[in-house]
């Protein structure tokens, strides 16, 4: 019973030491149509957690443990030093998610939130991962494509702008090629969803235009993927959700400067989906003002103080 027990701890040591795993898959169900609200949709996903800051941890490291990209800790905990979080604190670590309508398509990529949805089984169950994406001189664009190549251990063909620095023109497989071991090449050039030599950005903008996963999120996500699987780009900062009768809105801030107005923006979202005249627009002003990502529960005569779907586990 004591070697059982020591070998279960040992166990449990080395599974809370190691970046957290794909998020899901989820159960989901999109609306049955497009105005109104579903009783029976379900279109947010997971549950936020909380986590007590500890000396030594710093907000990059812990994104990536609970499978989130640093922007979206990063825009909650703004006043924050990222590498000197205040011990003893106590955080909101935003694992909830709304899904956005895959339109038939196997994997959106939401350039709006920095976040992949992989949906599988019929769009029954999604999976999602955090992103890296285009810097503002290279935004990574919206557009329909497929995936026309699976590649192990990818070669780097190096954009011409950067041969000089690299002092070649193709960098082969290793530790210092930033697509990392897994790429999934788009119809669209040679630009693809890839691992990374620098998890630190993933959830920045950080490429020449492709999508950067954490290497054990693009490992998960690689064999699950059929050649052929067709892939959307979007661009929705702002999405609404469903679950269990109740509306959620969330606001991501504006990273490509693309949304002239986003209060506007908003209210435009909710007279498409016939909406307007249920939701409390106190909290849809208050999620428009904060644009930190996380949903919030908008409906009229929503509980808490805040409308946020809390529903924590006990952290990881």
């Amino acid at each position: 019973m004591r070697i059982l027990f020591r070998f279960l701890l040992a166990w449990l040591i080395m599974a809370l030491a190691q970046p957290a795993m794909a998020a899901g898959p989820y159960n989901i169900r999109f609306p049955a149509s497009s105005g109104g609200g579903d009783p029976q949709a379900l279109t947010l996903v997971g549950a936020v957690q909380h986590y007590r800051i500890k000396k030594g941890d710093d907000l990059l490291e812990l994104a990536r443990h609970y499978g989130l990209g640093y922007s979206e800790l990063g825009v909650l905990y703004r006043h924050w030093d990222p590498f000197l979080p205040p011990v003893g604190a106590e955080m909101t670590v935003p694992t909830l998610w709304i899904v956005p309508n895959n339109h038939g398509n196997q994997i959106i990529v939401n350039t709006g939130e920095m976040r992949l949805y992989y949906f599988v089984n019929n769009n029954t169950q999604v999976y999602t991962f955090p992103i890296g994406m285009g810097v503002l001189d290279f935004r990574t664009p919206q557009g329909k494509f497929r995936v026309i190549e699976k590649k192990v251990k990818p070669a780097w063909h190096i954009p011409k702008s950067l041969q000089a620095k690299y002092g070649m023109s193709v960098m082969p497989p290793g530790d210092e090629n930033p697509l990392g071991d897994y790429k999934l090449t788009l119809s669209w050039g040679d630009y693809g969803i890839h691992g990374t030599a620098m998890p630190l950005g993933v959830g920045r903008l950080v490429s020449h235009g492709c999508t950067r996963m954490y290497p054990e999120h693009i490992k998960k996500l690689f064999p699950m993927v059929p050649m052929g699987a067709s892939v959307e780009y979007v661009y929705e900062p702002a999405k609404i959700g469903f679950r269990q009768g109740r509306i959620y809105l969330s606001v991501h801030e504006d990273v490509y400067f693309k949304i002239r107005s986003m209060i506007l923006h908003v209210l435009t979202l909710l007279e498409q989906r016939s909406l307007a005249d249920q939701v409390n627009m106190r909290k849809v002003m208050q999620a428009v003002e904060e644009q930190n990502g996380l949903p919030v529960d908008i409906t009229r005569g929503a509980s808490g103080a805040d409308g946020l779907a809390m529903n924590p586990s006990a952290p990881n």
